[in-house]
């Protein structure tokens, strides 16, 4: 076995969690090791907060990534009920923007040098944490002071997990009327069925059950785009064109976010969201940046204690709690065809609509992360 210079952070995930904040770490006194394992990048669309655009912007890698910006915001629901939200109500360029996956991770990865190997074992103990790794026919060690999960859940299973009973059904679509900067959240009875500019065409994220996903997955182009046309309205005009399409149940999956001794989990390690709203990605970069702001504040003793990973819980849990409880409360409320309920929905969203300071209140947190701190 090959055993590596010690470090003070072990970092397991190559997505865009881990290499921000192996990014953060890359310039700073506090030496990190980030571990990668050698898979295919997903070539879809993203949404990014406006938020997450300033954590980039500090990483130095916003410029350089691809981006559709989002101006305004359209949230309705199938029957009476609408709100706008709008970029000049906040004095921003944008709420938010979209990218590819893949784009994204490039631009992070190129400036975070990753072992690519496969985290097999760890074992921790009061001093640090020994991490096991596997190349090939090669076996490394390296011990470090804490190790970061920022792998998606790949490595430590959530104590809670909830299905939601619906599969995303995702494609790129192209319509007749396109409106420059819109993006639009239309509820359902089947789930919520999102639209975000991305360059010329639409990426779609469409929540419906399982059985319908199938079906639409099976048919063809002009089926499927009828389909659409059908569910969302004649906003865009015709849908003209699809890309190759794709779907994946949905689920709730959060836990711990100090599952064992000297061991965080941030990202989808520590929660996985509903994508309505947009909320998982850009909550798990808060997650990296904040735990990067503690690593370098920290005295290099105390990283990794057990009173280092209780500072990181208490500061990251109303953010985390908050956007778990949002995400899940608009899935409950709107995925459904009870029609007392989609009255009083409606109604939920024309007082929003008239009420300025409610949606501006509503938007920041979206934007900013549910404490509304940029």
């Amino acid at each position: 076995m090959t055993e590596l210079p010690p470090t003070d952070v072990v970092i397991a995930g190559g997505g865009p969690i881990g290499c921000a904040l192996a990014l953060v770490l890359s310039e700073s006194p506090v030496p990190a090791i980030q571990i990668a394992e050698d898979s295919e990048i997903a070539d879809r669309p993203i949404a990014l907060s406006h938020g997450s655009r300033l954590i980039l912007e500090r990483l130095r890698a916003w410029n350089s990534i691809p981006h559709t910006p989002i101006e305004t915001i359209h949230v309705s629901q199938q029957g009476f009920g609408r709100t706008v939200l709008r970029c000049a109500e906040h004095a921003l360029p944008a709420l938010g923007y979209v990218t590819a996956y893949s784009d994204l991770v490039a631009q992070l990865s190129a400036r975070t040098p990753a072992i690519v190997a496969s985290l097999t074992h760890w074992k921790a103990d009061a001093g640090g944490v020994t991490v096991t790794l596997k190349r090939g026919e090669d076996t490394m060690s390296v011990r470090a002071r804490v190790l970061i999960l920022a792998d998606g859940g790949k490595l430590h299973r959530a104590e809670h997990e909830r299905s939601y009973g619906q599969h995303a059904l995702v494609a790129e679509v192209t319509a007749e009327r396109p409106r420059r900067g819109v993006a639009w959240e239309r509820f359902t009875d089947e789930g919520p069925l999102a639209l975000l500019p991305h360059g010329k065409r639409y990426a779609l994220v469409w929540g419906m059950n399982p059985a319908r996903a199938r079906s639409l997955l099976d048919c063809d182009d002009r089926a499927f785009l009828a389909r659409l046309r059908e569910v969302f309205g004649g906003r865009l005009g015709e849908f003209l064109l699809a890309s190759r399409r794709a779907a994946f149940p949905l689920a709730l999956r959060h836990g711990t976010v100090n599952p064992e001794p000297r061991v965080l989990a941030i990202g989808n390690a520590a929660q996985t969201l509903h994508p309505v709203a947009g909320q998982g990605l850009n909550l798990g970069l808060r997650d990296a940046w904040e735990l990067a702001q503690m690593l370098l504040d920290a005295d290099k003793a105390k990283i990794g204690s057990s009173e280092f990973l209780a500072c990181y819980a208490r500061g990251r849990r109303f953010d985390r709690y908050a956007s778990i409880g949002f995400t899940d409360f608009l899935v409950r409320i709107f995925s459904n065809s009870n029609a007392p309920l989609s009255a009083i929905r409606g109604a939920g969203l024309a007082v929003l609509d008239a009420l300025p300071a409610a949606r501006v209140f509503l938007a920041r947190r979206m934007i900013f992360g549910l404490r509304a701190l940029p």
